[in-house]
């Protein structure tokens, strides 16, 4: 880190600065996943049933149908996972495709 321009070690820092920088923009293109996949894995990790999940998002007949993606989750459902989960809204935002969807 202490090599001056000009010289051979010089050249090799521009170098590895370059490539590392390469890398870094491509790496850091992942793209947000999918937000039921997101809570399903929260899930898991957590320990937690579709009946923890009825405070978010209300009956257990609305869970049901986020879960198995026939409703589109809500701005107030989204604000409540984001703790229910510690997920980041900008997770539960993206969208994503919804059985039965014309």
């Amino acid at each position: 880190m202490q090599a001056r321009a000009g010289t051979p070690e010089g050249d090799r820092l521009d170098v590895l600065t370059t490539l590392v920088e390469a890398w870094e923009e491509r790496a850091s293109l992942i793209e947000d996943p999918d937000p039921i996949a997101a809570i399903l894995f929260m899930m898991e990790q957590k320990g937690l049933t579709r009946r923890d999940l009825e405070p978010a998002i209300g009956s257990r007949a609305r869970v049901a149908e986020v879960m198995n993606r026939r409703r589109m989750l809500t701005l107030p459902m989204i604000r409540r996972l984001t703790v229910l989960l510690d997920l980041p809204a900008s997770v539960l935002i993206q969208p994503y495709s919804r059985i039965g969807a014309a």
